[in-house]
């Protein structure tokens, strides 16, 4: 099956249909919000609630318990106080409903829940000053630090093998690097890939082990303002990339989401990494890899982006939001090198 045809595509009146079937609301208003791979849905209904409906595309619904223990995680994390948002139970008592819905391509099984609708705007829409990416930084590590004492029955489906968007899975990006032929920035990403092998994998060991969000991009994280020109993170989202990982993958994905709509980018990770080693300082082999990782996330989003785009030519705009500009953001990282990066990164931190 095709990405195309995994992804759904509900109508307004499916939407509608669906909302009140399962939930008892009547719906007043309905907008689409950004997704990758899934359909997320605005909606407010006439009984005064907001919300957001998630329909998970019709391959990762079928995995059934994966979706089951990331909601678990979102309403685990709400109740010790993180701003993650959680899923309402239906009129059965259900967080997580499997429907056979017609999206043009015959009856499919989707995955749907009902999320609670955060406040806030994305991080991407704000002048993120080094305040807010302190910030970023310690609610990353403190994330991590919460999921750590997470007990579940079926914890184990975490241990994603092959999940293309763990930072372990840098290697994987070989099956997809033909997207990218005739292109200059492929020798980059090779290289990347490279050192990876070569610098980060026999390091793999000396890093401390976690359950990683995956994908903490500017667009997952809410800020509210706070006065003028603060914030504060009003939302954390998209759960859809947890897997176990390393604490220190978490630390890479946050600092190169928060480079892309960033006018100093190369200076990012200064507040970032301070944000993080206020909860969890970093062992030195995880500093030595941080600008490997970080440039490793950049090859994964450009590279995995052009093969969905090859998928979903219709969705090329969203695909490419963070490739676009991500593209230039590696080109300089690697033009300036790993000593010269981490200098900037981690013997400035002090001045915060």
């Amino acid at each position: 099956m095709s990405t195309k045809e995994s992804k759904p595509n509900l109508s307004h009146d499916q939407v509608t249909e669906i909302v009140k079937q399962l939930f008892g609301l009547t719906t007043s208003t309905i907008h689409p919000l950004p997704s990758y791979d899934d359909q997320n849905i605005y909606v407010a209904s006439s009984e005064g609630g907001e919300y957001v409906l998630k329909v998970m595309n019709s391959v990762d619904s079928q995995n059934f318990t994966l979706l089951e223990l990331q909601t678990h995680a979102m309403n685990f994390l709400h109740q010790r106080g993180l701003p993650a948002q959680t899923a309402l139970p239906n009129l059965n008592g259900q967080l997580l409903s499997l429907e056979e819905i017609d999206c043009g391509y015959g009856m499919q099984k989707y995955l749907v829940r009902l999320l609670t609708y955060l406040p806030g705007t994305t991080i991407a829409k704000i002048t993120s000053s080094p305040e807010i990416l302190y910030e970023v930084g310690k609610m990353a590590a403190t994330l991590d630090k919460v999921l750590l004492q997470m007990e579940h029955p079926n914890i184990s489906a975490l241990q994603r093998e092959n999940f293309r968007w763990n930072l372990g899975s840098i290697p994987l990006l070989n099956q997809y690097i033909h997207v990218m032929d005739g292109d200059p920035v492929q020798k980059i990403v090779k290289g990347v890939m490279e050192q990876y092998q070569a610098q980060v994998v026999p390091k793999l060991t000396l890093f401390r082990k976690c359950i990683n969000h995956g994908d903490l991009n500017d667009h997952n994280l809410l800020v509210e303002p706070i006065g003028p020109s603060r914030y504060k993170i009003s939302g954390i989202l998209d759960f859809g990339d947890m897997s176990c990982g390393y604490l220190i993958f978490e630390l890479a994905i946050a600092i190169m989401y928060m480079m892309i709509e960033n006018s100093n980018p190369i200076d990012v990770g200064r507040p970032v990494v301070a944000g993080w080693e206020s909860v969890f300082p970093l062992n030195d082999a995880e500093k030595d890899a941080l600008y490997l990782l970080v440039l490793g996330r950049f090859c994964q989003s450009l590279v995995l982006a052009r093969h969905a785009v090859i998928q979903q030519p219709e969705n090329t705009e969203y695909l490419m939001t963070t490739a676009k500009t991500g593209v230039h953001h590696l080109c300089r990282l690697w033009e300036l090198g790993k000593e010269e990066v981490e200098r900037i990164w981690f013997q400035s931190v002090a001045q915060l």
